[in-house]
């Protein structure tokens, strides 16, 4: 009798399989450390088909509620934008602006700002 076939092993993917990108100050254009982070990226969700995240815009302290919310916006943008030019569906990626409200450094130095000056990739559903 031949022995059954092993199930296969389907991973479950959580944030930590995606890196966030990072901005310079007052930019939401996309540098070569960032396009190759959202490939990489992008490997998890063909990876992954049924995958859909939200990509959350962030910026430093400095700027205005009003001005930070767009550039948060702004960057997140383009991050889908280059991933849908990736092949991902743009069903798959949601898109939100924190502006300066979800700071992960707190100090108030370059070191810290340019910390969050970032885009996070967060799964909503599997």
């Amino acid at each position: 009798m031949p022995e059954p076939k092993p199930e296969p092993v389907i991973k479950k993917v959580s944030e930590a399989d995606f890196n966030s990108i990072y901005f310079d100050f007052d930019k939401y254009n996309l540098v070569n450390s960032a396009q190759n982070t959202l490939n990489a990226n992008a490997q998890v969700l063909r990876e992954n088909p049924s995958l859909i995240i939200r990509i959350e815009g962030n910026c430093d302290e400095r700027g205005t509620v009003e001005y930070n919310l767009s550039l948060g916006e702004k960057r997140a943008t383009a991050a889908r934008k280059y991933l849908m030019d990736l092949g991902i569906a743009d069903s798959r990626l949601q898109t939100i602006s924190y502006g300066k409200e979800k700071p992960i450094a707190l100090g108030h130095d370059e070191t810290s700002w340019a910390k969050n000056r970032r885009d996070d990739f967060i799964i909503i559903s599997q």
